[in-house]
């Protein structure tokens, strides 16, 4: 049986831009230990897939979202295995269902000044009776807060802890957010 080690190098932009995928100024390019060719990011996902790899970080548990910037894979939980991506998948649809707007409204409205992610994940996770580990509350929490940001009703007052590509792409490990008064 052929081993399956994905791996991704960053160059700067080629002559055909058109050509690889770019991101940022930088393109990746793809091969698999095994000798498939791997020209792309979709193939690369697919022959993950297919050796029961995780498809977002290619079976490495970490992924480079930028070159020089990693982290563990958020997508199956730092294994980089396919069924572990799966089951955290179902576990992100469990707490899309389960943490909704309204309830993250409600917590937010308990505090009389600016609150953090971690701030609120917890009450979430505390009202829930979840234990750590449980659903992906902080993730769900985050895309929450950053829909009642995008509704104007909150503004985020936190600056980036990390500028990775300049002010384009930034990294906020524990953001603030405070409430918007209403105009009048």
């Amino acid at each position: 049986m052929a081993e399956h080690t994905i791996t991704v190098e960053w160059g700067d932009i080629p002559p055909d831009a058109d050509g690889p995928a770019l991101v940022g100024g930088a393109y990746r390019e793809y091969s698999c230990t095994c000798g498939v060719p791997l020209p792309h990011r979709m193939a690369a996902e697919l022959h993950a897939v297919a050796t029961e790899q995780c498809s977002t970080c290619l079976g490495s548990a970490v992924e480079e979202l930028v070159p020089g910037f990693r982290r563990g894979c958020t997508s199956c939980a730092g294994t980089g295995r396919r069924r572990n991506q799966l089951m955290w998948q179902l576990a992100h649809a469990e707490a899309e269902l389960v943490i909704t707007v309204d309830m993250v409204r409600e917590v937010i409205a308990e505090f009389s000044g600016p609150f953090a992610l971690s701030t609120v994940a917890d009450t979430v996770r505390d009202r829930l009776g979840l234990r750590p580990g449980r659903l992906p509350v902080g993730p769900r929490v985050r895309d929450v807060l950053r829909e009642l940001e995008a509704a104007g009703e909150i503004e985020m007052i936190s600056a980036p802890d990390e500028m990775l590509m300049g002010p384009s792409v930034v990294v906020y490990r524990d953001p603030s957010w405070r409430r918007v008064s209403p105009a009048g």
